[in-house]
């Protein structure tokens, strides 16, 4: 009798396993790459802010540029070996892995007044962004804003792929967690 007992308890969690495993597995996009990807435009709508968030399969910054339009946002997001601020070729550290340079043809300022739009110091952290349990990103620093072009270090756990979005009034950067189209 007992011997019976035995065999049900251990046939129950088989059956569940296959289906814990099923519900954890995520179809993730594949093909973005990890090459430079650029659109030129500008605009003079300023940079407002900078934020992140997480998801299943991608870590995401958000760069703000309220009134600006999706053809209107230029940029140029790439790998660099090191992080070289616009204007004084001052060195800007970036922790992690790997550093994806992001340039917005956008200023973080206002063009008539030079005043800033974006609470942001030449090398600091971005405000307001707390990486803290992010799969992928590890670091986001302000390298500064000169001609027109906002420059944000993205320090990521490797070189990972990645893609960039144009919509209005924001550009969106998504970097994977992995190489594969799965989780």
């Amino acid at each position: 009798m007992l011997l019976g007992a035995t065999l049900v308890t251990a046939a129950a969690p088989a059956v569940a396993a296959p289906a814990t495993a099923t519900a954890a597995t995520t179809a993730c996009p594949s093909g973005w790459g990890s090459g430079g990807k650029s659109a030129t435009a500008a605009t003079t709508a300023s940079v407002k802010d900078v934020r992140t968030g997480r998801h299943d399969c991608y870590d995401r910054m958000v760069v703000d540029v309220p009134g600006a339009a999706r053809a209107d946002l230029g940029y140029a997001v790439r790998y660099v070996d090191r992080l070289y601020q616009d204007g004084s070729g001052r060195h800007i550290p970036v922790a992690g892995g790997a550093v994806l340079e992001v340039r917005v043809t956008a200023p973080a300022y206002d063009p008539e007044t030079g005043a800033a739009t974006y609470p942001a110091r030449a090398g600091a952290a971005l405000p307001g962004v707390d990486l803290t349990g992010y799969r992928t990103f590890r670091d986001a620093r302000f390298a500064g804003s000169f001609e027109g072009e906002t420059q944000l270090g993205l320090g990521v756990r490797g070189r990972l792929p990645f893609r960039v979005l144009q919509l209005d009034g924001r550009l969106v950067i998504d970097v994977a967690h992995t190489w594969t189209a799965a989780r």
